[in-house]
């Protein structure tokens, strides 16, 4: 089968599709024919060995797809050959074929189709935690989010909307972000790009929220716009950090946290993976009934075919990268 293959911890584009032997289920795993791929910045950190986890190498990347059932291993119950899941697995994605946990197969919904379906994976599964678990959401909180037009960002305006905030704030780049903010169900939009974000963000979540700020913000890009965020922020509010896709790790004012009662969390998501699967697994379907509802539905901005990966990857790293980017292997419904 054909998979792409990471040979030794370098730069992305040094990995490359080759043919690889088909997996074989443990106890309790399954295989997977992938059709389609999400693509996620993570992935760069695990290619260059820059993540918490370094996968055994040689090693294919890729933490969420979605396809069909091939082979059950031995002690597999609830899930049959032929059945449509979306995966969550910490590496091994970017193939053809997929061994998984049974636990981390999900049921498609019937309509479903597996783009959508891979798309609402890891990103979605971020948002969620970071809202509901970490932040403690509760109906009528404001929300601002940060590095709104990428992957998480754009996962956590629409859920955001969907769980009943009463005002969501996106703060992302330029006319083409603010565009997909708008239409994934931001009410105001703020420019990242603009000349002082450290009183600006301030000024325009305030006058969005009449003075009061934010109630929780979430943070999946670090750097200067998270100490800015801070300050945006209503007493007792709640910010989750996810990741630091500007670059740069910010260092937490605790001053802020004193003054105002604010709370700052952070969310490895793999963590409730390993540790508590049932809640990823009730997660799930409950992002899969909002989209039965209509009201997720994820921004695919480009499907690519699984050797096209770098260029993908290319596109994250450059911040380009406009809601989600899917991998697709070419089998049917990709």
């Amino acid at each position: 089968m054909k998979a792409v293959l990471v040979k030794e911890f370098a730069p992305f584009e040094e990995a490359a599709l080759a043919d690889v032997a088909e997996p074989v289920p443990g106890e309790g795993e399954v295989v997977i024919d992938v059709v389609a791929a999400e693509a996620n910045y993570p992935d760069i950190l695990v290619i260059e060995g820059r993540y918490q986890v370094k996968p055994p190498l040689p090693f294919s990347p890729g933490k969420a797809a979605a396809g069909t059932v091939a082979r059950l291993g031995p002690g597999v119950s609830g899930l049959a050959v032929g059945d449509r899941v979306a995966v969550q697995v910490e590496y091994g994605a970017y193939a053809e074929k997929l061994v998984a946990r049974a636990e981390s197969c999900f049921p498609m919904p019937d309509g479903m189709g597996f783009a959508t379906a891979a798309a609402l994976g890891l990103v979605y599964q971020t948002a969620w935690f970071a809202l509901v678990e970490r932040a403690g959401f509760r109906r009528g909180d404001t929300v601002l989010v940060l590095g709104a037009s990428g992957g998480v960002g754009s996962a956590g305006v629409q859920l955001a909307r969907a769980l009943g905030a009463s005002v969501v704030i996106a703060c992302t780049r330029g006319a083409e972000g603010a565009a997909v903010a708008k239409a994934l169900g931001a009410d105001h939009v703020v420019d990242a790009g603009m000349d002082d974000l450290h009183e600006g963000l301030r000024a325009a979540v305030f006058a969005a929220t009449g003075g009061r700020g934010a109630d929780i913000v979430i943070d999946p890009v670090g750097g200067a716009a998270n100490a800015a965020a801070l300050r945006a922020m209503a007493w007792r509010g709640r910010m989750v950090v996810v990741g630091f896709a500007a670059g740069d790790i910010p260092a937490i004012r605790a001053n802020y946290l004193l003054v105002k009662n604010i709370a700052v969390a952070g969310l490895q998501w793999s963590d409730y993976r390993e540790r508590e699967p049932e809640k990823v697994a009730a997660a799930q379907r409950t992002i899969f009934s909002l989209w039965q509802q209509g009201k997720l539905d994820p921004h695919v901005s480009q499907t690519l075919p699984l050797e096209r990966f770098a260029e993908a990857l290319a596109a994250l790293k450059a911040g380009r990268a406009r809601g989600k980017i899917v991998l697709t292997t070419g089998r049917e419904g990709g």
